[in-house]
């Protein structure tokens, strides 16, 4: 979880990640699947510099330690890339999953990216906001971005997203093991995926819901990032 000035929502997205249930049941006919799986949990949160006294939030859990959480700090802003590349470094677990900390995406998901990836089905699963799932409105423009990223991604890959620059995340550790990551900021979004596809993993995709907040709200991302998503795309397809 990378958190950067999320003091108003860092308590309750937490509270939501450590209630949600992580028993998964496979489903299909397949007799090798295994029954009811219980992942154990485990949260690792980055502060990236926050300012805005996210950081005495933390301090305060750090004083009194969670089992299961691991809270890193950054010195300074140093991007969300930055942060997620940190968080991967100290994960323990076999399965890996982004969560943001500012409620857009809700945990209760979690369960719809796990059980495919029992299945079998991918070792890699994204979740969607554009299948079907419940979502408030959002934006035109930002709507609008995502598509064209996806179909950016889609015609230098080949492959067939429906939402490339989603939070949600979910992989085993080999997808990315050894895997150079580059990105300090928002790219790393593009840059996950261009790596991923280019080592071969097909992108299995679930709906999930969607909660998206506005720029007045605290949303971080914007149009010069959409520039460098494109950047980051072209570039990770001819280079490693």
């Amino acid at each position: 979880m990378p958190v950067y000035n999320e003091r108003a929502t860092l308590e309750e997205i937490v509270q939501r990640v450590q209630a949600v249930d992580l028993t998964v049941n496979p489903q299909g006919d397949n007799p090798l699947l295994p029954g009811p799986v219980v992942f154990e949990r485990e949260l690792v949160i980055v502060d990236d510099g926050s300012t805005d006294g996210t950081r005495e939030i933390l301090d305060a859990w750090r004083a009194h330690p969670t089992p299961g959480m691991q809270i890193i700090y950054h010195a300074q802003n140093s991007g969300k890339g930055a942060a997620l590349r940190t968080g991967f470094q100290h994960a323990t677990g076999d399965v890996l999953v982004v969560q943001d900390a500012d409620l857009e995406y809700d945990p209760r998901d979690y369960v719809k990216l796990l059980e495919p990836l029992l299945e079998g089905r991918s070792p890699v699963i994204y979740g969607s906001r554009f299948m079907g799932g419940p979502r408030s409105a959002m934006s035109l423009t930002h709507t609008l971005g995502n598509k064209f990223l996806t179909v950016v991604t889609n015609v230098l890959y080949g492959t067939s997203l429906s939402d490339m620059e989603t939070c949600y995340k979910c992989f085993r550790r080999e997808v990315i093991d050894g895997m150079a990551l580059r990105s300090r900021a928002f790219e790393i979004e593009p840059e996950l995926t261009a790596k991923i596809l280019k080592r071969g993993y097909p992108i299995f995709e679930v709906p999930i819901s969607y909660n998206g907040r506005a720029f007045h709200e605290g949303k971080k991302i914007g149009w010069r990032d959409g520039f460098s998503a494109v950047r980051t795309l072209f570039k990770y397809r001819f280079v490693d």
